[in-house]
């Protein structure tokens, strides 16, 4: 079959149309026409017939066995406009404008915190990524996406997996680039017993981690793997919410202090360990608001040993079961949401009955943003501008922050 691409769904695919309705063609552009096998609604075997202008020549590799990235046949700038037509696209399903100021991208070999599979073999460990929509594993030994401090522990995670794995199940490795050495935590290996947390501390020391955790257990601590959120140094728990970047972390934390401009008390919703605490309390109150509470531990701890800032102060609260209302929102004058994927639509809702003049809202989800930004505008606030970022370099992923006032 040959068809013409008219444009990319959410997950990077191209979309055709056909009699037979919607065709999805992976690693293909708007406008090129290509050739495959029609499988279902799957186009497969693709060949390129006319290649679109903005295709490149991928930059990895392992670009074609991968399903780490979705987008690296694709030049930067189509990347940037496409993920803002998404943020724009899911805001005019809600009849909002989009006033998109600029998109922040994140540079190759930047990514600090990373996922990796691992199974044992006949020939030894492999480690990697898995293929797109496949339990097949790929190494990716010259990853251009992985920082490379996070390439330069690949080693130790196969040793870890050689002793601690089994050939009949699949390790989960989360590993997090600090300032003391990787923090790795584990999933799915062999069960703690004392022969293996001797062999797994060894590896620790042999190949300076931070920190392991097994199964949530931590089994092994060389170093605090510190994080710095402007002046603080926090130590967050394993496995805890990080920013993939440091860049895409810096693009967040801009646009926020831009957005709350001289505000002087702050909440912070949904903080983590501190992400955007510790740099707003640089030049304002803070009441910081966290789920977790081991994040909030962390985020006290280094709030007692940081010095030069504003009062913090903070509260372990389920934000979705119990967001904080109209009263207690009413002394403070700027607020920053940051929630996950799913958005923050009970805390938006007491928002809008508060007199908070400015929201400063952090989204990883272009259609929960544009949900809650809809609750906000239907209620009277201003939707003033919006920064795309995007710190999921070559990834269909999209995160923005957006600024909302209410008129004086």
């Amino acid at each position: 079959m040959r068809v013409t691409i008219d444009r990319l769904g959410h997950l990077g695919d191209g979309l055709a149309t056909v009699p037979e309705g919607t065709v999805f063609v992976p690693g293909v552009l708007p406008g090129e026409v290509v050739e495959g096998d029609l499988n279902a609604d799957k186009l497969t075997n693709v060949r390129i017939v006319t290649p679109s202008a903005d295709r490149i020549k991928a930059p990895c590799p392992h670009a074609r066995t991968c399903g780490g990235c979705q987008l690296q046949h694709v030049a930067d700038s189509f990347v940037e406009a496409w993920k803002a037509s998404i943020v724009s696209s899911a805001l005019a399903a809600h009849g909002l404008p989009a006033p998109i100021k600029g998109v922040a991208t994140s540079p190759p070999h930047s990514r600090r915190r990373a996922v990796f599979s691992a199974r044992r073999t006949k020939s030894g460990v492999l480690i990697g990524f898995h293929a797109r929509s496949s339990v097949t594993l790929v190494a990716i030994p010259e990853c251009r996406l992985l920082h490379p401090d996070l390439m330069d522990v690949v080693t130790g995670l196969q040793e870890l997996a050689m002793i601690g794995g089994s050939r009949s199940a699949e390790l989960s490795m989360t590993v997090t680039r600090s300032e003391a050495g990787a923090d790795v935590a584990v999933t799915g290996g062999k069960p703690l017993d004392s022969e293996l947390r001797m062999a797994l501390a060894r590896i620790v020391e042999k190949h300076q981690f931070a920190r392991l955790t097994w199964e949530g257990e931590v089994v092994a601590l060389r170093d605090s793997p510190i994080q710095r959120f402007g002046r603080a140094v926090v130590t967050p728990p394993s496995g805890a919410f990080l920013q993939a970047t440091l860049e895409g972390e810096t693009a967040l934390l801009d646009a926020v202090r831009e957005a709350l401009g001289p505000q002087q008390r702050v909440a912070d919703l949904f903080a983590g360990s501190g992400t955007f605490t510790f740099p707003i309390a640089e030049f304002a109150e803070v009441h910081s608001v966290e789920g977790d509470a081991a994040m909030i531990q962390a985020l006290d701890k280094a709030t007692r040993n940081t010095q030069g800032l504003r009062r913090i102060t903070s509260e372990t609260r389920d934000l979705f079961r119990r967001p904080l209302q109209p009263d207690e929102l009413a002394r403070f004058s700027g607020v920053v949401l940051d929630p996950p994927r799913a958005g923050a639509e009970a805390q938006t809702r007491c928002l809008v009955l508060s007199t908070v003049p400015v929201v400063a809202m952090v989204s990883c989800n272009p259609i929960t943003f544009a949900r809650d930004a809809g609750i906000l505008v239907s209620a009277g606030y201003a939707l003033d501008w919006i920064r795309v970022v995007d710190q999921f370099r070559w990834s269909t992923h999209v995160e923005l922050v957006a600024r909302f006032s209410r008129p004086s």
